[in-house]
């Protein structure tokens, strides 16, 4: 665990900048390495030029107003110092898809297909993310009340919020939950789904996943049943996302039943 990696001079190269930026150039790769063959491939590396964009701008008002709006309230000058830390993954996740949404449209290719390709680099994106936040102290969970969990250094959010205690490991079993998600992602695409239920799938699967490990952080204010914004944030995309599932498997078989039968 260890925030700084290096210095030069005044300059600290942080461990969450260099592994948020390995995170993105691995899921690039796999993206790139997954659409091979298909009118995709050529579109990645300008698609995620955009996506990367939107992914930060949306990854920062999520943080701010849902997670920290008390604190920037009365901060509004800092609302725009990224540098200074504070991004969350649903909003650049949300931005992320917004973005390839929009570039789509414009570009007249299917979201859903695209969707589908780029759903396991995103996972794979975000498992190896959390150990930027495991690194950077930040994602912590709460205080374990026994001898079992992690025990922050100082300098980190985690210590400046418990102290030395044990705090549960809630974004390392995070990241331990996105690559079980990325290994039945890949077994899912070795199967014939209907357009867009890859990526629905993984949706719901994160979604669970981080809902569930919403009980054990320690960094999020609570709301209405005493869930985080991660939390709501979750149930709302698995209610959306099963929604599709069921009306693209519906529509699904409904095109299968209208092929006209040929006879031989």
């Amino acid at each position: 665990m260890k925030v700084i990696l290096f210095s030069f001079g005044n300059f600290d190269i942080r461990s969450y900048g260099v592994i948020v930026a390995l995170a993105i150039i691995i899921s690039i790769g796999v993206a790139h390495f997954l659409s091979k063959g298909s009118e995709y491939q050529k579109h990645i590396p300008n698609l995620m030029t955009y996506v990367i964009f939107g992914a930060i701008i949306m990854a920062r008002v999520w943080h701010v107003f849902f997670f920290q709006w008390d604190y920037y309230s009365s901060h509004l000058n800092e609302i725009f110092a990224i540098w200074n830390g504070g991004i969350a993954i649903q909003g650049a996740l949300i931005g992320g898809f917004i973005t390839a949404a929009i570039y789509t449209k414009v570009h007249h290719l299917s979201f859903w297909e695209l969707a589908d390709v780029l759903a396991p680099a995103i996972i794979l994106g975000q498992a190896i993310g959390r150990i930027a936040c495991f690194l950077n102290g930040d994602a912590f969970g709460s205080p374990t009340g026994s001898n079992f969990g992690i025990v922050y250094p100082q300098g980190t959010m985690a210590f400046d919020a418990y102290g030395s205690q044990p705090l549960w490991p809630a974004e390392i079993w995070e990241g331990q939950w996105d690559l079980i998600v990325f290994s039945i992602l890949l077994i899912l695409k070795t199967k014939i789904l209907p357009k867009g239920f890859l990526f629905l799938s993984y949706n719901i699967l994160y979604a669970f996943g981080r809902f569930m490990l919403e009980f054990l952080r320690g960094d999020s204010p609570r709301y209405l049943f005493d869930w985080t914004a991660g939390q709501w944030t979750s149930i709302v995309v698995v209610l959306i996302s099963t929604s599709l599932i069921v009306y693209f498997s519906i529509k699904n078989k409904q095109n299968q039943q209208d092929i006209p039968l040929q006879s031989h």
